[in-house]
């Protein structure tokens, strides 16, 4: 799998609102034209977190890599 750039994962969560479940950020992207990579890497999030903002998102998918 290629590794998300954090810029590019961020334009397909502009808009969300915080605090989200891992389902809302994977809906949310989906919505926003997330390509198959990038959502398969908030698949692999915890499913039990709720991010409270994009930068927690953004150092979850860092630690999922």
């Amino acid at each position: 799998m290629t590794k998300v750039n954090p810029i590019q994962l961020q334009k397909f969560l502009k808009g969300m609102d915080y605090p989200a479940s891992k389902q809302d950020l994977i809906a949310h992207a989906k919505q926003h034209g997330a390509d198959e990579n990038v959502c398969s890497t908030l698949e692999q999030l915890p499913d039990d977190k709720e991010f409270e903002t994009p930068a927690a998102v953004s150092k979850a998918v860092g630690e999922v890599e």
